[in-house]
């Protein structure tokens, strides 16, 4: 399953965090614009425990994780037709370890969860990751295949306010990634960044490549999610984080191009594509940017079409509807640009803070604040808001869309939105 093509998953799936393609689009019509706790609510799940996690859909099966009081990592089926829990499986347990070779011990995010990554499905096979390292793959009977902990395997993370990079699945393969501080700078041990493949049956390693930056400290960090797509008619696997983007070969984790001096801070948005162009944002609020990639080696500014610094997302990742780009920020200004050239089109400011990233659907962009309102746009190039919707509970996960439905998870519940 590879970004960049609908064709692996059919309409209806949204296998990964940000959908099929891993950009926040789907290509279904016939999504809600109206909806609150009694209008075209069509079920609600209760949930065992909170998690910032967004849902994976393959057919009829809503794949979702979960973190309880007692530090059980939960790994849950429910049935998308009537909201019942068909399995639930404990996948580990424990927080994210607070021990281990830092300057200081993890802070974590008042908003961070050990079920923080979201699941990925190919059909076969889900894998589920937390916060602790544990990454486990089950087949959709609930039936565990195996398990491993990358702290176990690759040492424990040192990333400040806890690991929430989801996996990614392509072929045989599932394929995990770690930015972490380096500790370069205090004069000991280097710790690595990687990005990991294991075996989607066996979890066998199949590959592992160390991620060379120029970062130090808190700037190594991100909790981005590598993107699957198609540039120069291959496949590659865009990363941005610890002031560098760059691409590699899914298939083996050779290292195609990068651009590093993207100097900000720690990255939270992940980049997205449009065209031959990638979208990304320099960390702690800096400015976005689209790339024109080569096939092969070091980029620099003459690669870069366009920048923009008037505001960008600090955790929120961009979404693409035709030839429009739209942001959010962490306060909800929302903003929407040319995607070929950056110009900005409108900016508005939205009601309530915000972590989820936005989707887009049917010629609509979906804005989602962590207090479980949902504003509806026009994805059009003048400012044209058609709902607010409310849902009593808190909302940090991205919504999933699937056959016209609108699947949101809170801290208490997993709600269904539809007609």
């Amino acid at each position: 399953m590879l970004g960049g093509s609908w064709a692996a998953a059919l309409a209806g799936d949204w296998p990964q965090w940000r959908g099929p393609e891993g950009t926040g689009r789907s290509a279904e019509t016939g999504f809600p614009i109206l909806w609150h706790q009694e209008r075209n609510v069509r079920w609600k799940c209760p949930l065992p425990g909170p998690g910032a996690s967004t849902p994976a859909v393959w057919r009829d099966a809503v794949l979702v994780t979960a973190h309880t009081e007692d530090d059980r990592l939960l790994l849950l089926r429910v049935d998308k037709s009537s909201g019942q829990i068909v399995w639930q499986r404990e996948v580990g347990r424990g927080t994210a370890p607070r021990n281990g070779p830092r300057r200081s011990p993890q802070k974590f995010h008042r908003f961070y969860s050990p079920a923080s990554p979201s699941p990925v499905t190919d059909g076969r096979v889900v894998v589920a990751h937390y916060g602790n390292g544990d990454l486990a793959a089950y087949d959709l009977d609930g039936q565990r295949l195996w398990k491993r902990n990358l702290q176990d395997d690759l040492g424990p993370y040192t990333i400040w306010y806890g690991h929430a990079n989801s996996p990614v699945i392509t072929g045989d393969l599932v394929i995990s990634v770690c930015m972490q501080d380096s500790l370069a700078d205090l004069g000991g041990p280097v710790v690595e960044s990687y990005l990991v493949a294991h075996d989607l049956a066996t979890g066998q390693v199949r590959w592992k490549t160390t991620r060379r930056t120029q970062a130090t400290a808190e700037q190594c960090d991100a909790y981005t999610t590598p993107l699957l797509c198609r540039l120069h008619g291959h496949s590659q696997l865009v990363v941005m984080g610890a002031n560098q983007l760059d691409a590699y070969d899914p298939l083996s984790g050779r290292q195609l191009w990068w651009l590093p001096g993207l100097v900000g801070g720690r990255t939270v948005p992940s980049p997205v594509v449009w065209g031959d162009l990638v979208i990304a944002t320099r960390g702690l609020r800096g400015a976005m940017l689209a790339v024109r990639p080569r096939p092969e080696g070091e980029l620099s500014h003459r690669d870069v079409v366009w920048t923009y610094d008037e505001g960008s997302p600090d955790a929120c990742s961009p979404v693409v509807w035709n030839d429009l780009l739209f942001t959010i920020t962490d306060d909800g200004i929302a903003r929407c640009f040319d995607a070929a050239g950056g110009h900005l089109r409108w900016k508005q400011r939205l009601k309530g803070q915000y972590k989820a990233s936005p989707v887009a659907a049917d010629g609509r962009v979906f804005f989602l604040n962590i207090d479980g309102l949902c504003t509806v746009v026009s994805a059009a190039p003048r400012f044209d808001k058609l709902a607010e919707n409310a849902l009593n509970d808190t909302t940090l996960a991205s919504p999933a869309l699937s056959d016209g439905l609108i699947l949101i998870r809170g801290y208490q519940a997993l709600y269904c939105i539809g007609k």
